[in-house]
C-alpha cells in the first residue's frame, strides 16, 4: 500500500511548532490520534498504510513538542517519523524484518493537564489562527470526511449537519443561503448575498447564488454566524461559510476514488463518481488534481407536456492545485476550480394536484457554469505571518420560467386581467418563456499580516481590493421568439483595510476590538430599455447611472471569559452592510441604498467538539436591519428588488453533544428567530401591512444526529450516522402576492459504512419517511398564488463503495 492518509492543517503549520504546549491524544487507533494532535497543534502529518493507521496507541498527555507527541505515537506504533516538506510529518510503518516485537513499548505516564484542558481547536476563519476556547462567537466546524460520508453531496450536506444555514430551494447553483435569521430575497437579483462563501481564503462569489460545488477531498468546513463586518465586509450579514480544500502534499503519492447508484422511489436512477489524485513533481513540488460527475435523477412528472421524472440534473467538475515550496516557510499554491451544472427541468410540483406532479407548458431547464483561478502566497516573517491570495472567477446563470398566462375570458373587464399581461402583449393560452441570464465576473486579492496570540496579545492587519460586473439580461414572450425586457449591469469596486487585535487583560478574560473601513465605487445602467421609456429614462439616466462613492466603517467588539476550565461566557458588538446598486421596476431602472445591520450578541460555551465527551454552546442575539434590501413582484410580474423599510430579529441557537459509550456520539441543534419588518418603507407599506416577517426564514428549526464507531473484524469498522432536522414555517417574501407560507417539513437520514480506511462499503437512505414537504413555496413568479411547492426528494437508496491507494 503506498497510498497516504493526510491530516489537514487546522492552522498554519510551520517547522517552528516545536514549542511545548498542551497535548492530550486518546488512546485506540493511531489514525485517531494523529487527527486529533493535527488539530492541537496544526500540523500536517502523512500516515502511509491504511494499516498502520488502524494500529492500537495508548494515550499521550502532557506538555511537550508536537514532535515529540508524534514520536511517542510513532514508538508505540512501530514507525518511523520522516520529514514531508518544510510544512509537516510523515508516518512510515517500519519493514517486517525490523519490526521489533522484543522490544517493549515505552510506559507512557500521563502528566497533568494544565487548567485549561483538553486539545485547541483552532479557527482558521479567524484570520489570526484563535484557539476556539478563545474565540467570542458561534462557530462549526465540519470535518471533511464526514461530510462525505454516503456520497459527497454539495451544500446540502452543510444544511444537513446545521440547524442555523437555511437556503432556498430552486436548484442546485441557483439558491441563496441564510444564516441567523438574516434573509432577503427568493430570487437572484442585483442585490449581494447575506452570506459570504470562501474556498480557502477567496471569496466564492459576490451577489451571485451559491455554486453549490461538490464537496470532494474537503479538509473542513467552518461556519462563523454573523456578522462579520470586520473581517469579512460587505456580504456577511448573516455570516460567513468557509470550505478548506486539501493541499497538495509535498513527497507523497495517493489516490482516492469513490462512487456509488441510487434508485428514487416514483423516479429516475442515478450516480456518481468521483477521485483524487496527489502526486509530487520534484522535491519542492506537489500537485493534487480532483475530478467528478454526479447526475440525480428526476422525480416531478408533467403531464402537460406528457413527461415523467423531468427534472433530473447533471452536475460535472474538478480542481487542480499545485504547491511550490520557496524555501524559508514560504509557499506558493496556484489552483482552478470548475463546475458545469445542467438541470433538464425546474423541480416545483402543483399543491393540489397528485403528489410530485405539475403541469407547465414549457420545459424549465437552467443551466450554471462556475469558474476560479487563484494564487496564494504564504510564510512567515520573524514571528508575523503573511498570506496574499488572488482569484478571478466567473459564474453565469441561465434560467427559464414558464411565463404563460392563464385563459381569462376575452369578454370580461380588463380590470379582471392578470397585472403581468394583457391580450396586447400575448395571445390567450399561448405558452411564454421568461429567460433570464445573470452573468457575473469577478477579481479579487487579499493581504493579510497577523500574529498568533502570544503571551495573551494577537492581532491581524490586511488590505483587500474587489472588482465585480454582474450583468443581469433578461427577455419575455413566445417560446420561439422571446423579446428582450429591460435588464441592468451593475458593477462595483470596493477597496477595504482592516484590522483587529486581542490582549488578555486579566487570566482568563480576554478583549478584542476591531475596525474595517470599505471605500466602494458604485456604478450601473438598464440594458434593453423599451423604446417608449427611452425618453424617460434619458431625463433620469444622469441620477441612475451615475458613479457613486459609499464609505463606510464597520466597528466591532467583543469579551470573552474562561469562567471554570471547560466553560467560557462572552459578549460581541458587530456590524455589516452591503452596497447598494440599481434594479428593474416594470420598464424602469432605478437605484436601491446599501443596508446594514447592528447585532448585538452574548452567549457560553462549554466543552469542544471532538475533545470533550460533551460540550454545549448557545447564543442570544439582537439585530438591527436598517434599509432591508429585499424582493417584490411588480406590475408587470416580474422580480424586482427595492428598500422595504428597518426591521429586527431576536436569534437563540445553541448546538451540542454527548458521548455516553465508547463509539457513540449524539449532536443535536435549534434555532429560533423572531423577525419583523418594524418600519416599512411608505412606498411599500400597504404591500407589507399583512406580513411583517423578514421572508425565507423559519421561526423553529433543529436537528438530532446519532454517530456509532464499532471495530467489526481485523481493521475494519463499521460506522452508522443518522439525522433528522426539521424546518418550521416560513414566508417566501414581502407582501400579500409573495406572502406565500412553506416549510412545515422533516427531514431525515441513514448511512452505515464499513470497512478500512483503504476499501469501504456504504449505503445510505434519505429522507426515510418518503415525505413530500414544502422546502421552497416558488417554481416561477408567474404562477405565485397558484399553489407551488418545491417538494423533498423521495426516498433514495444509494449503493457506494470508496478506495485509497
Amino acid at each position: 500500500m503506498r497510498g497516504c492518509l493526510v491530516v489537514a492543517a487546522l492552522a498554519v503549520a510551520a517547522p517552528a511548532q516545536a514549542g511545548q504546549g498542551a497535548v492530550d491524544l486518546p488512546a485506540g487507533r493511531l489514525g485517531d490520534a494523529v487527527l486529533a494532535l493535527g488539530r492541537q497543534s496544526g500540523t500536517s502529518i502523512v500516515v502511509g498504510d491504511p494499516g498502520l493507521w488502524a494500529r492500537r496507541v495508548p494515550a499521550v498527555r502532557g506538555r511537550m513538542s508536537a514532535r515529540e507527541a508524534l514520536h511517542r505515537l510513532a514508538v508505540a506504533a512501530n514507525a518511523d517519523v520522516a520529514a514531508a516538506g518544510p510544512l509537516g510529518w510523515r508516518l512510515v510503518a517500519r519493514a517486517p524484518h525490523v519490526a521489533i516485537v522484543r522490544v517493549k513499548r515505552p510506559k507512557i505516564v500521563p502528566v497533568p493537564a494544565p487548567a485549561v484542558q483538553g486539545a485547541d481547536i483552532i479557527v482558521t476563519g479567524s484570520k489570526r489562527d484563535v484557539r476556539l476556547r478563545d474565540f467570542a462567537g458561534q462557530v462549526a466546524l465540519l470535518d471533511g470526511v464526514d461530510l462525505a460520508l454516503g456520497g459527497a453531496g454539495g451544500t446540502e450536506a452543510i444544511l444537513a449537519r446545521l440547524a442555523s444555514v437555511s437556503s432556498t430551494h430552486l436548484g442546485a447553483g441557483r439558491n441563496k443561503l441564510f444564516i441567523r435569521g438574516i434573509a432577503d430575497s427568493s430570487f437572484t437579483g442585483p442585490t449581494q448575498t447575506t452570506v459570504g462563501q470562501y474556498f480557502g481564503d477567496l471569496r466564492l462569489s459576490y451577489n451571485a447564488p451559491d455554486p453549490d460545488l461538490r464537496l470532494y477531498d474537503i479538509g473542513s468546513v467552518e461556519v462563523l454566524e454573523g456578522p462579520q463586518g470586520t473581517l469579512y465586509g460587505a456580504g456577511s450579514l448573516g455570516g460567513i461559510i468557509r470550505t478548506v480544500p486539501n493541499a497538495p502534499e509535498l513527497g507523497a503519492v495517493s489516490a482516492t476514488i469513490a462512487g456509488g447508484l441510487s434508485a428514487t422511489w416514483n423516479g429516475d436512477p442515478g450516480a456518481d463518481l468521483g477521485a483524487t489524485m496527489n502526486v509530487p513533481l520534484g522535491e519542492r513540488v506537489a500537485l493534487r488534481a480532483v475530478g467528478y460527475g454526479v447526475s440525480e435523477g428526476g422525480y416531478i412528472d408533467n403531464p402537460v407536456l406528457d413527461r415523467r421524472d423531468v427534472n433530473r440534473t447533471r452536475i460535472g467538475g474538478g480542481r487542480v492545485g499545485l504547491r511550490l515550496d520557496a524555501g524559508n516557510g514560504w509557499t506558493v499554491d496556484v489552483g482552478g476550480i470548475g463546475q458545469w451544472t445542467k438541470g433538464d427541468d425546474s423541480q416545483y410540483a402543483d399543491r393540489d394536484a397528485p403528489p410530485l406532479t405539475r403541469s407547465s407548458a414549457i420545459v424549465q431547464g437552467f443551466s450554471a457554469d462556475y469558474t476560479m483561478g487563484q494564487v496564494v502566497v504564504s510564510g512567515s516573517i520573524g514571528g508575523l505571518k503573511v498570506k496574499s491570495s488572488t482569484g478571478i472567477v466567473s459564474q453565469t446563470l441561465t434560467e427559464r420560467y414558464d411565463a404563460t398566462l392563464p385563459a381569462v375570458d376575452p369578454t370580461l373587464p380588463t380590470t379582471n386581467w392578470p397585472a403581468f399581461g394583457s391580450p396586447l402583449t400575448s395571445a390567450l393560452g399561448s405558452p411564454r418563456v421568461f429567460a433570464q441570464r445573470n452573468a457575473t465576473d469577478m477579481i479579487a486579492n487579499e493581504t493579510r499580516v497577523w500574529r498568533p496570540v502570544r503571551n495573551g496579545f494577537g492581532w491581524v492587519v490586511g488590505g483587500s481590493f474587489t472588482h465585480n460586473r454582474t450583468r443581469l439580461s433578461r427577455s419575455l414572450g413566445p417560446v420561439d421568439a422571446p423579446a428582450p425586457v429591460t435588464g441592468v449591469t451593475n458593477s462595483i469596486d470596493e477597496a477595504t483595510l482592516y484590522g483587529e487585535g486581542s490582549v488578555q487583560l486579566v487570566r482568563g478574560l480576554t478583549a478584542t476590538a476591531g475596525a474595517r473601513v470599505t471605500r466602494a465605487s458604485l456604478a450601473g445602467t438598464g440594458e434593453d430599455v423599451a423604446p417608449a421609456r427611452l425618453e424617460t429614462v434619458a431625463l433620469a439616466r444622469a441620477r441612475v447611472t451615475a458613479d457613486r462613492i459609499e464609505t463606510s466603517v464597520l466597528p466591532s467588539a467583543s469579551l470573552i471569559a474562561a469562567v471554570l476550565p471547560k466553560v467560557s461566557l462572552y459578549g460581541r458588538y458587530q456590524q455589516g452592510f452591503r452596497p447598494g446598486g440599481l434594479a428593474i421596476e416594470s420598464d424602469f431602472v432605478r437605484r436601491f441604498v446599501n443596508d446594514r445591520v447592528r447585532t448585538l450578541e452574548s452567549g457560553m460555551r462549554f466543552g469542544l467538539a471532538g475533545v470533550d465527551s460533551a460540550y454545549l454552546s448557545a447564543s442570544v442575539s439582537h439585530t438591527i436591519w436598517q434599509d432591508i434590501q429585499a424582493d417584490f413582484i411588480d406590475a408587470t410580474g416580474l422580480p424586482s428588488t427595492a428598500n422595504i423599510g428597518d426591521g429586527r430579529i431576536w436569534t437563540f441557537s445553541a448546538a451540542g453533544g454527548w458521548k455516553p459509550v465508547a463509539g457513540l456520539t449524539l449532536d443535536a441543534g435549534f434555532t429560533y428567530n423572531d423577525s419583523r419588518v418594524t418600519e416599512p418603507s411608505p412606498a411599500l407599506f400597504v404591500a407589507l401591512a399583512r406580513m411583517s416577517q423578514v421572508p425565507n426564514i423559519a421561526r423553529y428549526a433543529g436537528r438530532l444526529g446519532a454517530d456509532y464507531r464499532r471495530d467489526v473484524g481485523r481493521d475494519l469498522e463499521l460506522r452508522v450516522y443518522g439525522w433528522a432536522r426539521y424546518v418550521g414555517r416560513s414566508r417566501l417574501g414581502v407582501g400579500p402576492v409573495l406572502g406565500e407560507e412553506q416549510g412545515d417539513y422533516l427531514d431525515t437520514a441513514l448511512t452505515a459504512r464499513v470497512g478500512r480506511p483503504s476499501l469501504g462499503l456504504t449505503l445510505g437512505i434519505t429522507n426515510l419517511t418518503d415525505s413530500v414537504g414544502n422546502r421552497f413555496a416558488l417554481g416561477t413568479p408567474f404562477q405565485v398564488g397558484s399553489g407551488q411547492i418545491t417538494p423533498q426528494r423521495p426516498r433514495t437508496v444509494r449503493v457506494g463503495l470508496d478506495a485509497t491507494f
